[in-house]
């Protein structure tokens, strides 16, 4: 990590605060997304309220949820096993993905 990003004088340190900012962002940004497709389709009367919290997926739903919490984790988990300089840390992992996919 090159010294003008780094922080906190600690590689480590700085990888887990870059994770606790991707989790606040996704969340927030989720958050936000959900709350305002709910108002809009209580507003159009196509859900009434709460009926969103009692929904229980089938299981091809509950699939896609299990895919992408999974996807969200592999994101997280990248931060953390990250390599290379502040200016381009995922080099490494960039490259070693395009190899894999022929790219």
């Amino acid at each position: 990590m090159s010294e003008e990003f780094d922080y906190f004088r600690d590689r480590n340190i700085g990888k887990l605060f870059d994770l606790v900012l991707q989790s606040s962002t996704e969340l927030h940004v989720t958050h936000q997304r959900l709350h305002a497709m709910e108002a809009l389709l209580v507003r159009h009367g196509v859900l009434t309220a709460g009926e969103l919290d009692a929904l229980e997926p089938t299981e091809e739903e509950q699939r896609v949820l299990d895919h992408q919490r999974d996807a969200v984790l592999a994101r997280l988990v990248r931060v953390i096993t990250e390599s290379g300089p502040a200016e381009h840390p995922l080099r490494d992992q960039w490259e070693s993905t395009l190899r894999e996919t022929g790219r």
